[in-house]
């Protein structure tokens, strides 16, 4: 009987951690398409029901970087702290409608994320030029 009690209590408590982690929302650690190397922490948090993300942590050896080639507020402003994805909308278990501002080439592309098909800590984040082209990324939860 303490078998059945403990091994209840264990899936429960599985589950209950699974079940927490199943949202886009939190820290994220993104991945240079070029090097494979991570790049930054970003932290992806929701405000006045729209989705947001910013750089809380340069993993990178330039941790003072600034963004030379962003258009507007964000010329020159350093990477970290920056908001580099704004106005996200959940739609079916998808954030949708939003933009991503790559700080390297300042260049804003559309943008939409969703976590990773069975793995809650792997989140897909895909840009979008305006030419229908787009890449989309892995992004790592931050435990």
């Amino acid at each position: 009987m303490k078998n059945v009690l403990f091994t209840g209590i264990f899936f429960l408590l599985l589950v209950g951690s699974v079940s927490g982690q199943s949202t886009a929302l939190g820290i994220w650690k993104s991945i240079d398409d070029k090097t494979g190397e991570a790049k930054s922490n970003v932290e992806i948090y929701e405000r006045n029901g729209k989705v947001y993300g910013k750089i809380v942590k340069i993993l990178t050896d330039k941790p003072d970087a600034k963004c030379i080639e962003c258009k507007g507020e964000k010329h020159n402003q350093p990477v970290l702290g920056l908001q580099v994805i704004e106005g996200l909308v959940k739609v079916d278990g998808e954030y949708k409608s939003g933009t991503i501002l790559d700080p390297e080439n300042g260049n804003t592309y559309g943008c939409s994320i969703w976590l990773a098909e069975g793995d809650p800590n792997q989140l897909k984040l895909r840009g979008k030029h305006w030419t229908g082209i787009y890449r989309t990324q892995t992004w790592y939860r931050v435990k």
